[in-house]
Formats: structure tokens, C-alpha cells, sequence
């Protein structure tokens, strides 16, 4: 395995174009102590056809596209929205949701029309964030992880924070995930769950190699 791993630092790419996604992560790991490394930093330009029928299928594919190219510790994230009254979907195409050239204020209005007929309490509406965290740490040496935040879909859109179907996913009756603070978010969120997970299972491979 990489000696660097287990070092003070461990330097981890983060196989995502998505420059929202790549900000988050930075800012929920870097305090944590590991440098992340963005595959433009890592001299790497690929964008794998992410055709899994799971969220943890499309993590695992995204990592190890990536991890064949830099042949170091990787980490893959795959998350979107599950609505309950619409069978869970967005899902696995929570970023196509409507179409593929649609903004994101344009997809969450769209969302909102797809519950026109749907009640107006948050059990009718209810939702959740999921997001998987797949790492690749050496060859044949790989786990994933996952998290989840749950909430309901709102009527219109919501503040000015955040990215995607923020503004739209309520975590309560008065705040939207896009009205709170960017360090409540990143305490909270499914992203920060899972990747609270991931930090775990390396702390204890390591406590594991010494």
C-alpha cells in the first residue's frame, strides 16, 4: 500500500468534474487533515458514462476509472434526490432530472411541477438526499460508504445557498437546505455523513497498520 497513506496528510483525488461537489469536500475533509487533490491537479481528464443503476454502482464506477489513471487513494461520490411519492425517482438521474439542458433553478421547477397532484404535508412530500462515497485506497484495497439527510419537497423555491435541489429540499417547516450556513451544511448533509463515515474507516485501517 501507499506509505504516504498513513502519513500526517493523506492526499486523496476526488474523482468529480462537478466543481459544487469538489468544493464541499474540500472544506468537510481538508479540516480533518487530508489534502484533496482535484483531477485537474492530478493531471487527469476523464468523465466516465456513469450507466449504474445505483448510486453505489456509479461511485464504483467513477473510482476506479480514475484510480487505473493516478494509481493512488481515490475517492468517488455519487448522490442525488429520492422522492418518495415519485417511487424514489429522481435518483440515479437527479442531474439529468427534465432534461439534460435544463439549469438547476429550471430542474427544481420542474420538480415542483411533477407534485403538482401530490399533498401539501411533508409526509406527502417526503424526501431524502443520498450520496456514496466510494474509496479506492490500492489495488484490490476498496470500500464505499453512505449517508443520507431527510426532508420534504417544498412548493417554490427557497434561499440562496448551496447547489441543485437545495432550495427546494426542505429540511423543516422554515429552512431550506440553500437557507442554511454553508458550516451547518457541511456538518449536516448526506455528503457529510458519508464522508464522516469514510474518515472513520480510515482512521481505523490505520490504527490497524501500526
Amino acid at each position: 500500500m501507499n506509505l504516504f497513506l498513513w502519513g500526517l496528510a493523506m492526499i486523496i483525488t476526488i474523482a468529480t468534474n462537478n466543481e459544487h461537489k469538489l468544493v464541499e469536500i474540500r472544506q468537510i475533509l481538508e479540516p480533518l487533515g487530508y489534502k484533496v487533490r482535484s483531477l485537474f491537479e492530478a493531471g487527469v481528464e476523464i468523465k466516465p458514462e456513469e450507466n449504474g443503476t445505483t448510486f453505489f454502482e456509479n461511485a464504483k464506477i467513477k473510482a476506479r476509472a480514475v484510480y487505473a489513471l493516478v494509481k493512488a487513494p481515490v475517492i468517488a461520490d455519487d448522490s442525488g434526490l429520492e422522492v418518495e411519492c415519485l417511487n424514489n425517482a429522481p435518483g440515479v438521474h437527479t442531474a439529468i432530472y427534465g432534461g439534460e439542458s435544463l439549469s438547476a433553478r429550471e430542474r427544481c421547477e420542474f420538480l415542483i411541477k411533477e407534485l403538482a397532484n401530490a399533498g401539501q404535508t411533508p409526509i406527502e412530500r417526503k424526501a431524502k438526499f443520498v450520496c456514496v462515497i466510494h474509496c479506492i485506497l490500492d489495488e484490490g484495497v476498496e470500500f464505499a460508504v453512505s449517508g443520507c439527510v431527510e426532508g420534504f419537497i417544498a412548493n417554490k423555491l427557497t434561499g440562496e445557498n448551496g447547489f441543485g435541489y437545495d432550495p427546494v429540499f426542505m429540511l423543516n417547516e422554515h429552512e431550506s437546505m440553500a437557507t442554511i450556513e454553508t458550516e451547518r451544511k457541511n456538518k449536516i448533509s448526506h455528503r457529510a455523513k458519508a464522508l464522516e463515515k469514510f474518515s472513520k474507516e480510515i482512521s481505523e485501517r490505520a490504527n490497524l497498520k501500526v
